[in-house]
């Protein structure tokens, strides 16, 4: 049965392949006899309101995005409560939360193929996963940091080169020289502590920054929040902590820690410049304090 599509791209993903790329899925699936609109702003916000709008207004059967874990974040927040089902068409430098639902992020091609196989299934084939609703008014579906990571992705944020994995890389080794340990105020399902950190991230998917397995037993659909610490600790071990979170053997250096829970609240009891930043799914959210709470299953992940 043909179906009702939204469509949406960020044009600056991908090196700025991400139009063409969605051009190409909008063919397939015109050709498939679906009806496809494209939705088009000039800027994430615009784009983030128009396409909340358009599903609030007439819901389309599912809302397919093509870029990257921006691109998916404009996405959430947008229809978050709707039940629309959203489609992800990897086209970003990282990828993770595509990555973490396991899709190819490789190959456009092969996601289009699964979407299609997804809508011509009786029901439409989807799979409800988590998002993490935010005292910000914001959700994410992936990871929030609020460390050295965050500052290691704004700073990532503003490189225009190079492309890809490597510019995490290079960004956390420039980072280093501002490295500055915080004391927190973490609560977690009302057990508070407060503790020294260098890095406090929270993961309801395993990766950030195009596959840095910080919370690597995170999964998308237990209803609950991995929350990683690490204390403070010398730069040249920090250095030599790196390589290990593409594997997730870092957790088991004695200054890291990795707890679960359902609501979680993160402060800094020094308040001394520069309060942390936070950063949820690449994309920038203000300053802690903020508090998070995971919404089992209500995202519906097409295909």
């Amino acid at each position: 049965m043909a179906k009702r599509l939204l469509i949406a791209a960020n044009p600056a993903a991908g090196s700025g392949r991400a139009p063409a790329l969605a051009e190409a899925a909008e063919g397939r699936f015109a050709a498939a006899g679906h009806t496809v609109q494209r939705v088009e702003e000039r800027d994430a916000a615009a784009l983030e309101r128009t396409l909340r709008a358009r599903v609030t207004r007439d819901p389309p059967d599912a809302v397919v995005v093509v870029g990257g874990d921006g691109m998916v974040s404009i996405a959430v927040n947008a229809i978050a409560r709707s039940g629309v089902p959203l489609g992800i068409v990897p086209a970003g430098t990282g990828n993770d939360v595509a990555r973490c639902l396991g899709l190819p992020v490789d190959d456009p091609e092969a996601v289009v193929t699964r979407l299609l196989e997804a809508l011509a299934a009786d029901p439409v084939r989807v799979r409800s996963v988590d998002a993490v609703r935010t005292s910000t008014g914001r959700w994410f579906a992936g990871m929030l940091s609020a460390g050295f990571d965050a500052a290691v992705n704004d700073r990532a944020n503003r490189m225009t080169r190079p492309r890809g994995r490597s510019r995490y890389v290079i960004a956390v080794l420039l980072e280093l020289a501002w490295l500055t340990p915080h004391r927190y105020r973490i609560t977690m399902d009302r057990d508070a502590r407060q503790v020294d950190a260098v890095l406090v991230t929270v993961g309801n998917t395993a990766s950030i920054g195009g596959g840095m397995r910080l919370t690597p037993d995170a999964r998308p659909d237990d209803g609950l929040l991995d929350v990683l610490v690490a204390t403070p600790l010398p730069r040249w071990q920090l250095v030599r902590l790196l390589p290990k979170v593409f594997s997730g053997a870092h957790v088991h250096d004695e200054h890291v820690s990795i707890e679960r829970g359902r609501v979680i609240t993160i402060d800094v009891a020094d308040r001394r410049a520069p309060v942390p930043v936070v950063y949820a799914d690449g994309e920038r959210m203000g300053e802690l304090p903020v508090t998070l709470e995971v919404v089992p299953g209500i995202l519906r992940i097409l295909g």
